[in-house]
């Protein structure tokens, strides 16, 4: 029998989502013929409901599976503390960060492990479904899915995944809005690799909340275009360009509507940036 590859933790940031952590657990555990031995970390901060003890009630569910759990509970909601206690915690070569609310197909961490099993540096996520239940949402995210930067490149919405020599990229994460575009930008193209496999990830319910996360999504990218100016050399965001977009609004007139109208509605005005679950 071969030998088992190197260790991989999947760090769960989880604030206040005891409705969905046990789902999100459970399709961790349940990726079929992984090949390595691995460890989930729950990371409960901030938390006012059961999220860590729904995580816990997990722990028999894992050993069975072949995995170590572990649960954080932190007091204060913070996500990017939430990050750094489970990088503390974890003993993994290869670190998965996944948000709470996304659900892995049973192929997906084993392809993340294939792609990360090299000594170079590398960063790997799989191709992202985007889920919306009402109407507005889901025109949204079905026009969202087809702009150039999230159909062929290698977004990492809400799970992105490292190497050794990639982890090695960056310390502590700082206090930054975007994690996912801080991480992906350490990399180059060529060293961003997009797993075969897919995983479900929802977005905001209704305009309001879409209008409030996508100018949150702005200002992440701005904040890091300010701080951190010499990680935009990594940046290969493809633009719209005229002939896509005309392309995109015939073949989806109520899609590119929706998604130009909140593009509009942010540039046109100001509001705070707190998180927005959206759910």
């Amino acid at each position: 029998m071969a030998a088992k590859a190197r260790l991989v933790s999947v760090i769960i940031p989880a604030s206040n989502e005891a409705a969905l952590i046990g789902d999100c657990i459970m399709a961790v555990i349940g990726s079929m013929a992984l090949p390595c031995d691995g460890e989930v970390i729950v990371v409960a901060n901030g938390c006012r409901d059961a999220t860590a003890g729904v995580a816990r009630g997990m722990d028999q569910a894992a050993r069975d599976l072949g995995w170590a759990l572990s649960v954080l509970d932190l007091p204060e909601g913070n996500k990017l503390a939430a990050l750094n206690a489970g990088d503390a915690a974890a003993q993994g070569e290869i670190r998965v960060y996944l948000d709470a609310d996304v659900t892995v197909s049973a192929g997906l961490l084993p392809a993340l492990v294939t792609a990360l099993d090299r000594d170079a540096p590398a960063y790997a996520s799989g191709r992202v479904r985007i889920t919306a239940r009402g109407a507005v949402s889901r025109a949204y995210a079905r026009l969202w899915a087809r702009v150039p930067f999230m159909a062929r490149g290698v977004p990492g919405c809400g799970l992105f995944a490292v190497n050794a020599a990639g982890r090695a990229r960056w310390g502590a994460f700082p206090a930054i809005i975007s994690d996912d575009t801080y991480v992906r930008l350490h990399f180059t193209p060529d060293e961003r690799h997009l797993a075969p496999a897919p995983y479900d990830w929802p977005i905001a319910e209704g305009f309001a909340a879409l209008t409030r996360v996508r100018r949150r999504q702005d200002r992440g990218v701005q904040e890091i275009a300010e701080r951190f100016p010499h990680l935009l050399a990594n940046d290969d965001k493809l633009p719209m360009g005229p002939a896509r977009a005309l392309w995109l609004a015939l073949s989806d007139p109520l899609g590119f509507a929706i998604y130009a109208a909140v593009a509009l509605r942010v540039k046109l005005t100001r509001g705070d940036l707190q998180w927005v679950r959206g759910r």
